[in-house]
């Protein structure tokens, strides 16, 4: 399968990206922020990191870039989209998912690993974990507080893909910290899986979201 990973000036994580994706017998690409057409690829990855040095707010000048219309397409065709981190922020900008992750409650970046329940299997991402799964991947943002109007629609949907388990570090709206379209194939997480994808990392609970993009066809 071949999967493009974007690029915008500020990402960070998108070689932790690439690596993991190639363990698990994907064929990563890495694709600029200037490019239109992704109908070479199969899958799309936007990582993390501080596209455009997060001006304005995270993922703002990104959303404006000739490459959202190209993941528009992806997502019209049918083709899963997983964002991480500023790549979850840019997909609720453009309105890929719903709400908005905004300045975390105490107003400090915030760097941990956590405790996360699955609570969506729904996605290519997550169809390989079980419901209520408790898994274990790292945060590490500073604009990560979930909050959506439409709370309630999102539950009957089945949109919320991940919550805190533990604790709720930043303050989101009800410990949620991934949400998807109501399709389930985009799917936006503020922890970082790759980051969480081989056990001398300390885990490799996060290793599933990429093994499950190869099995979807």
């Amino acid at each position: 399968m071949k999967v493009g990973i974007i690029r915008f000036p500020g990402s960070n994580c998108d070689r932790d990206v690439f690596h993991v994706l190639e363990l698990v017998g994907a064929k990563p690409e890495y694709v600029w922020w200037n490019t239109r057409d992704l109908s070479d690829y199969e899958a799309i990855v936007i990582p993390g990191g501080f596209s455009y040095g997060d001006y304005l707010r995270a993922g703002a000048i990104a959303a404006i870039t000739p490459i959202v219309d190209g993941i528009k397409d992806c997502v019209s065709e049918g083709k899963p989209v997983l964002g991480i981190c500023n790549g979850a922020q840019i997909l609720a900008e453009v309105g890929l998912v719903p709400g908005v992750f905004t300045e975390n409650e105490n107003a400090k970046f915030i760097c941990e690993w956590t405790d996360l329940k699955v609570e969506s299997v729904k996605t290519p991402f997550t169809r390989l974990y079980k419901k209520n799964e408790i898994i274990r991947m790292p945060i590490a943002h500073a604009e990560g507080r979930y909050y959506t109007e439409n709370i309630q629609e999102l539950r009957d949907n089945d949109q919320i893909v991940l919550s805190f388990e533990s604790e709720n570090p930043n303050g989101s709206m009800e410990a949620i910290t991934g949400v998807c379209d109501q399709e389930g194939l985009v799917c936006a997480v503020m922890p970082h899986p790759e980051r969480a994808s081989e056990s001398i990392l300390g885990s490799d609970d996060g290793r599933k979201f990429f093994e499950g993009i190869m099995k979807f066809r």
